[in-house]
């Protein structure tokens, strides 16, 4: 049988080129319908760049794309979703002052009369969460839904346009277990009715666990096709970076009893009159690593952004090197030695459209080696960004590179390296592995290591249980913008401080 007659998707030769990058070459993928086909591999393998071909944001330079045993040309998304390709993005692309249902139908509203049907939508809708698993509340306005039920209005949006193939971009980086167990069942519930999922992903046991066959990609190109069954953990791992899968474990403390960060009833009201932080109290000591779990949407944000002060409190105190910083500016802050790893990097971490020597200086415009006397240094930027690529492995052309020509994982290894640099007192991270490969994740993990050893006290947040439970000291969850409940990270497991996150108690 012609394999593209039983293909759902299959890419021959694509390549596509960039001033000074290759991002594909020769790429080679066969996707069987009414599977689930994992791709995997490192930050800058060339993945986002060759789901952005099949989706029609971009256009390859050689090759040829089948759809359903067709050949198809994409110039738009628009082209992809005519062909009943349909994608949900990492960063959810959600407006969150509408209702689920308009969010759903929005561009391809159902009419009667000249006015919007939403009788018909909601029953589509309906239908459809009914049939797959996807069951949300179509009334429900975004900015009240939790991770889980954003991704699935996501999912649903891409149905609703007549979606047989799902392209999923890093679906599970943002879920914790239960929401992934879920997630997992509808994707399930998809394949079984025919349909077809390209999972992209840096999660290898959860590759392992919900894919029908795998690639690999290394350095723009397929590299392996394997399936479940015949393969480790380790050895895709392997397959992607040429080493072994690496584990967040830290193995001795270097917890002293220097307090570094004390947090005092710190209270925060929303504009709304909404309490998102009540009385929280907290310390953080010298080598010291404290992890912050919770589901997202329950304050993680605010009090980093309170303790950055980027945000005033309604009341408490906060302490750095036992001096009161509560009313100082977010820039006395960081000149006082806090840094700050942003939960989103592209929001609140970087200038896209400025090299990436001057995103070195970004938060740090004022300390060395960024500046002498009054005056940019220019050259002592650009020689420190230099150290950053080299130390951090940014794999980039050259430090004139725009930011936006980085992937995503390089990205985050240039926020990094520059928060990391100056050796700070402090460290706040918000999801500091997040969307990155486990070749990057590795390198993050061994530098906050290595500045722990050396007395970094840092607050973690992460939506990674394993990264939580492995790089911390102590544990504390937040839920509803309190913190309830303590746990030791050398008993809890995952699935326990999952439930913990959900309000169910765990032991101390």
């Amino acid at each position: 049988m012609d394999s593209a007659k039983a293909s759902a998707v299959e890419l021959r030769g694509i390549t596509k080129t960039f001033p000074g990058v290759v991002a594909n070459r020769d790429v080679q993928i066969l996707v069987r319908p009414a599977t689930v086909h994992a791709i995997v591999g490192e930050n800058g393998a060339g993945k986002s760049t060759l789901m952005k071909i099949l989706y029609g944001m971009q256009e390859p330079d050689e090759g040829t794309i089948s759809i359903e045993g067709t050949p198809a040309t994409l110039r738009s998304p628009a082209d992809a979703i005519a062909r009943g390709i349909g994608m949900v993005h990492q960063h959810f692309q959600l407006a969150d002052n509408f209702t689920v249902i308009e969010n759903i139908i929005l561009g391809s509203e159902p009419t009667k009369g000249g006015r919007i049907d939403f009788a018909e939508a909601r029953a589509r809708i309906s239908d459809l969460g009914q049939r797959y698993g996807l069951d949300v509340d179509p009334d429900a306005r975004v900015e009240d839904l939790g991770v889980g039920d954003r991704q699935r209005v996501e999912i649903l949006k891409v149905l609703y346009r007549g979606a047989r193939i799902l392209i999923l971009d890093e679906p599970t980086a943002v879920l914790v277990p239960h929401e992934v167990d879920e997630l997992f069942s509808a994707l399930r519930e998809l394949k079984a009715q025919g349909l077809t999922v390209l999972f992209i992903s840096h999660k290898l046991d959860e590759v392992l666990s919900v894919a029908d066959d795998i690639t690999v990609m290394r350095q723009g190109t397929t590299v392996a096709s394997v399936v479940p069954h015949e393969v480790t953990a380790r050895q895709l791992a392997e397959l992607m970076v040429g080493s072994e899968l690496p584990s967040p474990q830290t193995s001795e403390s270097t917890v002293t009893d220097i307090e570094v960060l004390k947090v005092t009833d710190l209270t925060l009201t929303g504009a709304d009159g909404r309490q998102l932080l009540a009385s929280v109290s907290f310390v953080i000591h010298r080598g010291e690593v404290l992890g912050i779990a919770g589901v997202e949407g329950n304050g993680q944000a605010e009090l980093v952004e309170t303790i950055m002060g980027m945000r005033t409190p309604s009341g408490g105190r906060i302490m750095l090197n036992a001096e009161d910083i509560t009313p100082w500016s977010t820039r006395r802050r960081r000149e006082a030695g806090v840094g700050f790893i942003p939960e989103d990097r592209i929001r609140q971490g970087l200038l896209l459209e400025a090299p990436i020597w001057e995103n070195r200086m970004l938060g740090h415009q004022t300390e060395e080696p960024n500046v002498k006397g009054f005056r940019i240094d220019r050259a002592g930027a650009r020689a420190d960004t230099e150290r950053i690529v080299r130390e951090y492995d940014v794999r980039t052309p050259g430090i004139d590179v725009m930011a936006s020509a980085l992937s995503g994982g390089n990205q985050q290894k240039l926020i990094v390296g520059r928060e990391m640099s100056g050796e700070p007192v402090l460290l706040i991270a918000a999801h500091p592995t997040r969307g990155v490969d486990v070749g990057a994740q590795a390198a993050i993990w061994d530098q906050l290591r290595v500045a722990r050893a050396k007395g970094l006290a840092v607050l973690l947040i992460s939506a990674d249980l394993d990264e939580l439970i492995g790089l911390s000291d102590s544990l504390q969850v937040l839920l509803r913008g309190q913190l309830i409940a303590t746990a030791d990270p050398a008993t809890v497991t995952p699935e326990q401080l999952g439930s913990a996150m959900t309000g169910v108690k765990v032991a101390s």
